[in-house]
């Protein structure tokens, strides 16, 4: 049944028809009959040219549908007809904030405020173009004269509260945000956004009251999902953060990078279901250009470079755009030593830190001098303690934002920023995003491009990226001679007398081993697993005691496919990494994941003297294990096809002759060939920097180098 709109009766005065028609569109605009709504005002306007109110809803409306050029000419005419109209200005000002014309957004929200100087929305909206400007201090500025304009206007404490947070000032933001709901209990966003805020205090309970708070108000809130699903992740909860993430999808499958991160939960607790399909939609949605998924996730997922690329760009541009909020870097002097900024989250008891710490310990300090620049979680754990010994200068930038950040870098004259970090947990892009200096360099934590035009350099190696693969990063690259890992060599193997018995091991049948994460442990890999348990009846396979969901769904998948549940065995987690390298020596063959490698987890398992078997795929996470392998002298256990991974395996199991060979030639070549030897690594790394540095003090921008072998002194 059509709706009908009834017309307002005629009237001899043209204004008071004119008045008429405004208040039929008025009645149409709040049931949402936009288009008719448009038409009563138009109605309005030929009734009365000079009807400024009329232009003013009118424009109003046309805004409500997202025709914002449209709007403007609108607004335009309002305020033609009544320049006064502090209104007309401040709608204006929202359209375009909408239409990225910052600048213009702000100076029709100042005329607002010059005509009504107590009008707290004004303020509001400015403060809004302010955020995305990343001018944070006016933000606030503008926020809090709202309130003092208008005590009651929970919005504008919910806006502070943001910017607050922004700000890191974390419990000044909880104050912001207990006060919009004091005002407006029922305001979903406010209770959304103080959950956000206790997770960053640590404080899980009040955090996980708020998002379930959130929820309750608003039953479509899928943010709000998503939020609690990001702090159950954190948790490790990963089976309930799955839910959560289902949930989320049920309500809005298309929000922001969302069905991403519920395939990376679903990653974590190994269920499979679906995984295939919803990777091939996921990629399809990436190749059009949608916020599909996190370019984690797609390392993770996929081997193919140019999807990946995809990704990190289409990320990367959503969430940290290049910032023009700080001006242009200054060319800096030169400096007697080169000043390198290490940005990272993982200064602590996390294998960034385990592969580089004596990598800052013997930095050539004559030529370089190193700051570190941590944020993240604040571990004061023993390899912390070590890091902040082992720079000249150890920063805390935790309660620092990212301009401020940035800035200080600028104001330290840092050379070459070099993000530790990239697309993983805690990462702070945002701070690059702002240019924190002249030279920015992604290396090692995030493996592969970061599709950011702000990142100058990535450092890595011929065989993790052969020229065929060059195309696929938007960086420079930097190639190192020998492998792009660093490893620490002061690691030491505890003499502990670990016997196979202590960690449940058959003493005599044969032990492969993966340590990985439970995400790289993609359905291909692990029916390659197996179908080598099958061909080899004797062996088991010894994995890390995952989260129960994660073992539970990898016990029912062995099932499946007649492989009993005693075949597999789980390592619990023990107190000290030396402990952890010495009980590797148990193991017979580390299995490595396709198509996330083993990084990390090789490097020990090698240190150790326990060989890795691996299949080099196309993307930088799939073939760093051969970066390592190439180092050490040990080609042979570089497969190239999973058939071939899955025969050498076998082969390796049922011919001990020739494993005990491979064992033999790993332990001469541990302390001989390139991978451990970490002056030889440090000194390339150091003509990388030499290299970048001196193409940019020339004046010259940035491109691919290859850093020559050094010769050494003996």
């Amino acid at each position: 049944m059509s709706i009908q709109y009834g017309y307002p009766p005629a009237r001899p005065d043209p204004a008071a028809q004119a008045v008429d028609w405004v208040n039929r569109g008025n009645s149409l605009q709040a049931q949402q009959h936009y288009e008719a709504a448009l038409q009563s005002y138009a109605a309005a306007i030929q009734l009365k040219p000079d009807y400024a109110e009329a232009f003013w809803k009118h424009a109003n409306t046309l805004h409500t549908l997202g025709r914002y050029e449209s709007a403007l000419d609108s607004y335009q005419q309002a305020i033609a007809c009544k320049p006064d109209f502090a209104k007309a200005y401040s709608n204006r000002g929202v359209a375009l904030h909408k239409l990225g014309q910052y600048q213009a957004a702000l100076d029709s929200f100042q005329r607002a405020i010059e005509l009504q100087p107590d009008y707290a929305n004004a303020y509001n909206n400015c403060g809004l173009v302010y955020k995305d400007l990343k001018r944070f201090s006016e933000e606030l500025l503008c926020y809090e004269q709202a309130i003092a304009l208008q005590p009651e206007f929970a919005e504008a404490y919910n806006n502070r509260g943001n910017v607050l947070q922004n700000l890191k000032c974390y419990p000044e933001a909880v104050v912001s945000y207990q006060q919009a709901l004091t005002l407006q209990p029922n305001h979903a966003k406010a209770a959304n956004n103080l959950g956000l805020t206790w997770q960053q205090l640590k404080n899980y309970t009040a955090a996980q009251d708020c998002f379930t708070r959130a929820i309750a108000l608003q039953p479509d809130y899928v943010e709000a999902y998503s939020n609690y699903a990001h702090l159950l992740n954190e948790l490790q909860c990963f089976d309930q953060a799955a839910t959560c993430f289902d949930q989320a999808f049920a309500l809005r499958p298309d929000f922001n990078f969302l069905a991403g991160h519920r395939l990376q939960t679903r990653l974590q607790i190994c269920c499979w279901t679906g995984l295939a399909t919803e990777l091939t939609l996921l990629a399809a949605k990436i190749g059009q250009g949608a916020h599909a998924a996190p370019p984690f996730t797609l390392l993770t997922m996929s081997d193919d470079p140019a999807l990946q690329r995809q990704a990190a760009e289409i990320w990367t541009q959503a969430k940290y755009p290049l910032q023009f909020s700080l001006t242009d870097i200054p060319a800096f002097p030169t400096h007697q030593r080169i000043r390198i900024g290490y940005f990272s989250a993982d200064f602590r008891n996390h294998p960034v830190a385990f592969l580089t710490a004596e990598l800052f310990e013997i930095h050539d300090r004559t030529q370089f001098e190193i700051y570190a620049f941590a944020f993240g979680p604040d571990k004061q754990d023993p390899m912390r303690l070590r890091l902040e010994q082992s720079f000249d200068h150890f920063i805390d930038i935790s309660a620092v934002s990212d301009p401020d950040a940035a800035q200080l870098a600028r104001s330290l004259e840092i050379d070459i920023a070099v993000d530790l970090g990239g697309h993983t947990a805690y990462s702070r892009t945002g701070i690059f995003a702002l240019r924190a200096a002249p030279l920015q360099l992604n290396y090692l934590g995030y493996a592969g491009t970061m599709g950011a035009t702000y990142m100058d350099y990535l450092l890595a190696d011929p065989v993790l990226i052969p020229a065929h693969n060059r195309v696929h990063y938007s960086e420079n690259i930097v190639y190192l001679p020998d492998s792009f890992l660093p490893c620490d060599t002061t690691r030491p193997v505890a003499d502990t007398d670990f016997q196979r018995a202590d960690f449940g091991l058959p003493a005599d049948g044969f032990v492969f081993c993966c340590f990985n994460n439970a995400y790289k442990i993609q359905p291909a890999v692990f029916d390659l697993w197996l179908g080598i348990l099958a061909a080899v009846p004797s062996a088991v396979l010894w994995l890390p005691e995952f989260n129960p969901a994660a073992t539970a769904n990898l016990l029912a998948a062995a099932g499946q496919q007649g492989i009993s549940a005693d075949r597999l065995i789980f390592a619990r987690q023990l107190p000290l990494v030396s402990e952890h390298l010495a009980r590797l020596r148990l193991a017979d063959l580390f299995l490595d994941t396709l198509p996330y490698n083993a990084h990390t987890t090789a490097s020990d398992a090698l240190w150790a003297g326990l060989p890795v078997l691996t299949c080099a795929g196309e993307s930088f996470a799939g073939r760093v294990a051969a970066s390592l392998l190439a180092a050490i002298g040990l080609p042979e256990l570089i497969t190239t096809t999973p058939a071939d991974y899955q025969a050498l395996a076998i082969e390796l199991a049922t011919q001990p002759r020739q494993l005990a060979a491979i064992k033999a030639k790993l332990a001469a070549n541990r302390l001989t060939t390139p991978l451990f030897d970490i002056r030889r690594f440090t000194v390339h790394l150091e003509q990388a920097y030499r290299q970048m540095f001196s193409r940019s003090q020339a004046g010259l921008p940035p491109e691919d180098i290859a850093v020559a072998t050094a010769a050494l002194a003996v």
